[in-house]
C-alpha cells in the first residue's frame, strides 16, 4: 500500500507520529487497513514507511518508543528499507534512521521488536546502523548500538575508542592497510579518542591526511572538544588543513 504525501490520511498519520499522539495513531490504525505497513511516497518518489517516520531527523519525538511498539504490533516491518528511485543502494531501515538521529529510545524500541542490528544500506558506505551513528557523530546511538551487541569496523572502533578492538584487527595473517589505518586514526581524532589514535599512530599512519570534509586530524580532534587531544597532535607535528 503507498499513500501519496499529499492525501490527508498521510498528513493525518505523520502529525500523529510526530506530536506523539498514540491515541490517534492507534485510530488512524484502527479505521484505514494496512496502514501500518503502508509507504508513504513523496514527489520524488521516496517511500518511507511509518516506521521511518517515527525515527526521521531530528527524531526523539513524544511517545516515540510507544509508536514504535504500536505499529510493530500492528504488522510494520521493523527491517523495511526507505525507497529512492534510482538508487537502490540507499537502502536504510528506520534502524538507521534512529542511529542518524541519536534517538535511543526508538533505536531500542525497534530493536526490541525485531529490527535487525547488522542490516546494511548506510547513505554514504552501505553499512549498519553503526555506519550512520559514527559518520554523523551521533555517540550516544553509536555507544547504544554497542551495548546491544553490533559490530564494528576498524574505523568505528577507533571512533569508540575500543582499542581491544583494534588490536584484534592485527591478529589476523594480514594487518589493515596504511589507508585504512589513516582514515581510523582521523576517525579516532574526531571522535575524541587519544587511546585509540596513539594505539593507531604507532602502526604508522598519515598524520595530516586530508580526510572526509576536507579536514584532518586536528582539525575534527578540536571540533570534538578533545583539546588535549588537540594539543597532542599540534605536538607531533600535526597541521589544519
Amino acid at each position: 500500500m503507498e499513500i501519496s504525501a499529499d492525501d490527508p490520511l498521510a498528513g493525518a498519520v505523520t502529525s500523529a507520529i510526530q506530536t506523539g499522539n498514540v491515541e490517534e495513531l492507534r485510530r488512524l490504525l484502527a479505521t484505514n487497513q494496512g496502514l501500518a505497513t503502508a509507504a508513504i511516497v513523496d514527489g520524488k518518489g521516496v517511500g518511507r514507511t511509518l516506521l521511518h517516520i517515527v525515527a526521521d531527523w531530528p527524531g526523539h519525538f513524544p511517545n516515540a518508543a510507544a509508536a514504535v511498539a504500536l505499529l510493530i504490533a500492528a504488522d510494520a516491518e521493523p527491517n523495511a528499507v526507505v525507497h529512492v528511485p534510482g538508487h537502490d543502494e540507499m537502502a536504510e531501515t528506520p534502524l538507521h534512521w534512529a542511529a542518524s538521529s541519536d534517538d535511543v529510545a526508538v533505536l531500542d524500541a525497534l530493536l526490541d521488536g525485531g529490527a535487525d542490528i547488522e542490516a546494511p544500506g548506510a547513505v554514504f558506505t552501505g553499512g549498519t546502523a553503526m555506519s550512520d551513528a559514527v559518520v554523523f557523530a551521533q555517540w550516544n546511538a553509536a555507544r547504544r548500538l554497542l551495548e546491544r551487541g553490533a559490530r564494528t569496523t576498524l574505523g568505528q572502533a577507533a571512533a569508540l575508542g575500543l582499542v581491544d578492538r583494534l588490536a584484534e584487527h592485527f591478529d589476523g595473517a594480514s594487518s589493515p592497510s596504511s589507508q585504512e589505518l589513516t582514515n581510523a586514526f582521523w576517525h579516532a581524532c574526531r571522535g575524541g579518542q587519544r587511546g585509540a589514535a596513539e594505539f593507531l599512530l604507532a602502526r604508522g599512519v598519515e598524520l595530516n591526511w586530508i580526510g572526509h570534509d576536507h579536514k584532518t586530524p586536528l582539525d575534527v580532534a578540536e571540533e570534538s572538544g578533545a583539546p588535549e587531544l588537540a594539543e597532542w597532535l599540534r605536538g607531533l607535528g600535526a597541521k589544519k588543513a
